[in-house]
C-alpha cells in the first residue's frame, strides 16, 4: 500500500489520525473486495490530493503507484461529487487507458467522528469483476459491504499486521452463532482434501474437527483480528480471521421484513491459504543449502590440503625456480579456496569482492611477502556483490596481480604499496592494481613479454569475465580489468540440470 500522508494537504491532527486508522485497512479490504482502493482528499474547490492508495493482491491491479497525485474535478467528477453531496456515489464505463477493459467505480463519504466530510474513499473494479461480485452469495456481498462500512469508520484499525490475501485462498463466513453462512469454492476444495465432501454451508464450526472452532469463537470473543498457522491432518493451513459487524443490527422481524433472508448481523471472516507446497519447497531448499555449503566446506579442505602438500614439496626442493613455481601454484589454490571458504559460510551463492580481495591480500601477506620489506597493501572501493563464478576468477586475477607486484617490482626495493582498487560501475566492474615499484620495461608488450601469471589472467578476464586486461607502466605498475556485470540470479554451473 502507498501513502502520502506526510506530503498531503493540511489536515486536522485528529482528522489525520483518524485517516490513519483508514488508511491501516485499506489493503485486506482491497485483497477482498477484488478492487483498487484510493482515498482521496481536498486540495481546493477545484483539486484533489490521492492520499493513500492499496493495489489488491488477489487480482491484477487497475493503476500504477500513484499516491501524491493531484488530480481536477474534470478528472474524478464522482469524487467532488461525493465530498460535496457527502452521498455514495457510482460511475460505471470508464476506462482505465486506451484499449483497457471499463471499470466500475464506487465512492464512499469519509466522515470523522463529528460527522464532517473530510475524504473519498474510491473502490475500483473491472466490469469484469464486477459482473463476478454480482454473481455470488448474497452473505459474502453483504459482509463485503460492511467490511466498507467498518473501514469508514476507523472500525479496522490493527488490519494491517495481516499479510495479504491471495487469489488461490479460500473464504469462509461465519456468523455470531458459529453457523457457516458461506463458503467460496476453493475454500470448498481444501475443505475437501481434509475429508469434508459435503456441502458445509449451514453446519456450524463447532462441527469440524479443525482448528476453525477454536479461533473463530476467539475472534468473537476478542474482537481482534488473528493470523494463525496449524496443521490440518498432512496439510499446513494459514489463517486470517476478520471480525465483522453492521453499523447497527437488526432484530429478526425487522430482517424479515427488511427482506434480508440472508443478512448477517455480526460474524468472521475466515480467510484460508494452504501452504503446504510452498512449506515443503522452502523446507527441501534449504536442505539442499545446505548440503551446497557442505560441498563447499568440503571442496574447500581439499584445497587447502593440497596446498599443505604443495607447501611441503616447496620446503623439500632444492631447485629454486621449482620452488617458486610450487609457491605460485600454492596461492592460486588458495585463492580458489577463498570463495568455497565464503560460500560454505554464507547462505546465498552471491559473493563480496571486496571480502574476497581481503582475504586473499591477507593470504598473500602471511605467505608471499617478505617480513624484512616494508611493502603495504591496502584495498579500497566498495562492497561489490558478484555471483561465485564470477567471484572464482577475481581471486584469481587479484592473486596473481598482486604476486606479480611483489615479484618483480619490489626486488631491489625495501618499502612500498600496492593498492587493490574496485569499482562498482552501473553496468560493469573495474578491478585496478597500482604499485609503486621499478615499473615496465620501455619495450614491454603484453602479448609477447608476459610471464606465466600476466597470461593466466589475461585468460581469466578474456575467457571467463568476458572482459578486457591492460597494464600499464610508468611510475610503477597499474594493471586494470574491467568485466560486464553478470545477473545474480543466474545459476551456478553445478545447479544445471
Amino acid at each position: 500500500m502507498m501513502s502520502a500522508m506526510q506530503n498531503s494537504v493540511e489536515l486536522a491532527e485528529k482528522d489525520r489520525t483518524f485517516l490513519q486508522r483508514i488508511e491501516g485497512g485499506m489493503g485486506i479490504i482491497a485483497d477482498i473486495s477484488r478492487a483498487d482502493l484510493l482515498l482521496y482528499v481536498p486540495k481546493s474547490t477545484l483539486q484533489v490530493v490521492l492520499l493513500s492508495q492499496a493495489r489488491p493482491h488477489s487480482v491484477p491491479p487497475i493503476h500504477e503507484t500513484m499516491s501524491g497525485a493531484i488530480l481536477f474535478r474534470d478528472q474524478q467528477p464522482a469524487i467532488f461529487r461525493a465530498l460535496r453531496e457527502g452521498k455514495p456515489t457510482r460511475f460505471a464505463g470508464g476506462q482505465i487507458a486506451e484499449g483497457a477493459a471499463p471499470i466500475v467505480q464506487e465512492v464512499l463519504p469519509v466522515r470523522n467522528p463529528e460527522g464532517k466530510v473530510i475524504a473519498a474513499l474510491s473502490i475500483e473494479k473491472t466490469m469484469i469483476e464486477e459482473e463476478r461480485h454480482k454473481r455470488r452469495s448474497p452473505v459474502f456481498r453483504q459482509m463485503v459491504k460492511q467490511l466498507h462500512g467498518m473501514l469508514l469508520r476507523g472500525g479496522l484499525e490493527g488490519a494491517e499486521v495481516l499479510s495479504p490475501f491471495g487469489e488461490h485462498d479460500g473464504l469462509v463466513v461465519v456468523d455470531g452463532s458459529g453457523r457457516i453462512r458461506y463458503v467460496s469454492g476453493i475454500a470448498n476444495n481444501l475443505y475437501r482434501r481434509l475429508g469434508y465432501m459435503e456441502n458445509l454451508v449451514g453446519k456450524y464450526i463447532d462441527t469440524l474437527e479443525t482448528a476453525d472452532s477454536r479461533l473463530v469463537r476467539q475472534v468473537l470473543g476478542e474482537g481482534k483480528f488473528l493470523e494463525d498457522e496449524a496443521r490440518e491432518g498432512n496439510r499446513i493451513w494459514q489463517r486470517k480471521l476478520i471480525p465483522f459487524a453492521a453499523e447497527y443490527s437488526l432484530g429478526i422481524w425487522n430482517r424479515l421484513w427488511a427482506g434480508f433472508s440472508d443478512y448477517v448481523d455480526h460474524g468472521v471472516l475466515v480467510i484460508i491459504h494452504d501452504a503446504t507446497l510452498v512449506q515443503r519447497q522452502e523446507r527441501e531448499l534449504r536442505v539442499k543449502t545446505a548440503m551446497i555449503r557442505e560441498i563447499h566446506h568440503r571442496v574447500k579442505n581439499n584445497l587447502q590440503t593440497i596446498a599443505a602438500l604443495l607447501r611441503l614439496q616447496a620446503r623439500r626442493t632444492d631447485s629454486g625456480e621449482a620452488r617458486q613455481a610450487l609457491r605460485d601454484s600454492l596461492h592460486r589454490i588458495l585463492s580458489v579456496a577463498v570463495i568455497h571458504e565464503y560460500l560454505s559460510q554464507e547462505e546465498v551463492r552471491i559473493v563480496n569482492l571486496r571480502e574476497v580481495a581481503r582475504r586473499v591480500i591477507e593470504q598473500l601477506q602471511d605467505g608471499v611477502m617478505d617480513r624484512e620489506k616494508q611493502i603495504s597493501l591496502q584495498l579500497e572501493g566498495p562492497n561489490i556483490s558478484l555471483p561465485a563464478q564470477q567471484a572464482t576468477a577475481c581471486a584469481l586475477v587479484i592473486n596473481e596481480l598482486l604476486q606479480n607486484s611483489l615479484e618483480h617490482g619490489y626486488e631491489r626495493r625495501r618499502e612500498g604499496t600496492i593498492t587493490v582498487n574496485l569499482n562498482d560501475g552501473a553496468e560493469q566492474v573495474t578491478i585496478s592494481i597500482q604499485d609503486d615499484g621499478r615499473g615496465l620495461p620501455s619495450d614491454f608488450n603484453l602479448d609477447e613479454d608476459a610471464s606465466l601469471g600476466l597470461r593466466i589472467v589475461q585468460t581469466l578476464v578474456e575467457e571467463d569475465l568476458k572482459g578486457r586486461f591492460q597494464i600499464q607502466g610508468g611510475r610503477g605498475v597499474q594493471a586494470a580489468v574491467t568485466f560486464p556485470k553478470t545477473s545474480l540470479g543466474k545459476s551456478e554451473p553445478w545447479e544445471e540440470e
